[in-house]
């Protein structure tokens, strides 16, 4: 039997071990078809048969520093050989290191981490955090956002998995910024940054700023578009949450730690929030992790008051392990960096190409590794494709070799931080073709 053969013989059984054990996020069940995949390196993945992909979803959107880092790998190798686990209530090396490693990257006044197992969780003990600080129940978010799926943190969130979840009390929406779609008849970035102010300044007044214990923002929203905020915007919001003493909580989970070409995406908008959230490019999903960075004035509220709120996994020792090694290869290899100048100089001018050649689409925006290609029926209108449209672009591109991140009407172009020229370059291709065809079939 050839080696090509038990791959083949292996990816059938990881598919027929899959269909019949395993329930799937976010899906009905009955209709899925999953891919295979097996292993990868850097910005590539395969399956057990040797089938190859450019992993421009960064699976989600959290791989920042590419597949099977060997130092990384290595960390968690030599950390599990050490201390499996421990519990959140003793001191341990790795997870101090592992916090110094994050407050290092945070504004001056921040030097507190309560880790998680996720983002989810990072948001939901944020809420809980502002809410015993302040005193005050109801939370604000944007109605274009992507919070995580517990209690409070799927009610927070903004688009339709929030309506079959909504059990979690005290969450007000309200529209952010989004030009290209503007809510506020906007025209330039200035005004729809200025009206969208307006409008969530009134959302506060109206429901009573003493009601109000947070405003949750994604720095940049991903899920929701990758809607890069305006001039001025994030700015905007914290002097809003200081008029009326509410706490500014920063949606760190997918764009921080070198996605946007920043360690914080926060850091390229003047603005510094009480609490900061986080989880995927900390340790790019290597092991689940996620956290709050605490500014010094709300950890110092429960110097003498107990944080009503535990996980047995929080810090894990693995984790911490793999985030003191991610933080510490992210730094020493300029990955950060990297992600920053082929946003700049390969990926942001590659895809104005693209759009400048297909009709079919309709916007193009994003920084670092971090963008969505907006799909339209009709660039006058403004009017989305299809779902059916998106799914044959993102089986088109499979076909091809490459694999990305789809919601609604749009194409995410999200790679590992450490992607490169020639990468890029693959990927636009293959998504050049694909568009190409979309647009005859259509």
């Amino acid at each position: 039997m050839t080696g090509a053969t038990v791959g083949v013989d292996l990816d059938a059984r990881a598919y027929e071990l899959d269909r019949a054990h395993v329930f799937h996020s976010w899906s009905a069940q009955g209709s899925l078809d999953p891919m295979v995949l097996s292993g990868g390196r850097g910005c590539r993945v395969w399956d057990h048969a040797g089938r190859e992909y450019l992993d421009f979803a960064s699976q989600m959107v959290n791989v920042n520093i590419g597949h099977q880092h060997p130092v990384v790998t290595a960390a968690i190798a030599e950390q599990a050989a050490r201390l499996t686990t421990i519990g959140p209530a003793v001191a341990n090396l790795q997870r101090g290191e592992a916090a110094q490693r994050i407050t290092a990257h945070a504004p001056e006044g921040m030097n507190k981490v309560f880790f998680t197992n996720g983002g989810a969780d990072a948001n939901e003990n944020a809420m809980r955090m502002a809410r015993l600080h302040t005193g005050r129940d109801k939370v604000l978010s944007a109605y274009r956002s992507y919070h995580g799926n517990t209690g409070a943190a799927v009610v927070a969130t903004g688009d339709w998995r929030r309506m079959p979840n909504e059990y979690a009390r005290g969450h007000v929406h309200y529209f952010g910024p989004y030009l290209y779609r503007s809510e506020f008849w906007a025209e330039t970035p200035e005004q729809e940054s200025e009206r969208a102010l307006r409008h969530l300044e009134r959302v506060v007044q109206a429901e009573g700023p003493q009601t109000i214990a947070a405003i949750l923002v994604e720095s940049v929203p991903g899920t929701a578009g990758i809607l890069v905020p305006p001039p001025g915007y994030l700015a905007g919001v914290r002097a809003i949450a200081d008029r009326y003493g509410i706490v500014l909580i920063l949606d760190e989970v997918m764009c921080g730690f070198g996605r946007t070409g920043r360690w914080f995406a926060f850091d390229g908008y003047d603005v510094t929030p009480d609490l900061i959230t986080f989880a995927k490019g900390v340790n790019s999903g290597y092991v689940p992790v996620g956290g709050i960075v605490i500014s010094d004035e709300i950890a110092a509220t429960f110097d003498d008051r107990v944080f009503p709120g535990g996980l047995t996994y929080s810090g894990h020792p693995l984790a911490a392990a793999s985030i003191v090694a991610a933080l510490d290869v992210m730094a020493e290899e300029g990955i950060v960096d990297n992600a920053e100048r082929i946003g700049r100089t390969v990926i942001g001018p590659a895809l104005d190409k693209l759009a400048a050649e297909h009709p079919i689409v309709g916007e193009v925006r994003g920084e670092g590794v971090f963008w969505a290609i907006e799909l339209v029926a009709d660039r006058t209108t403004r009017e989305p494709v299809d779902a059916a449209t998106i799914a044959r672009v993102k089986a088109g591109l499979a076909a091809r070799g490459v694999l990305v991140f789809g919601a609604d009407n749009r194409i995410h172009f999200v790679p590992p931080c450490v992607v490169t020229e020639a990468e890029v370059a693959e990927a636009v291709a293959a998504l050049s073709d694909v568009l190409a065809d979309t647009l005859e079939i259509r």
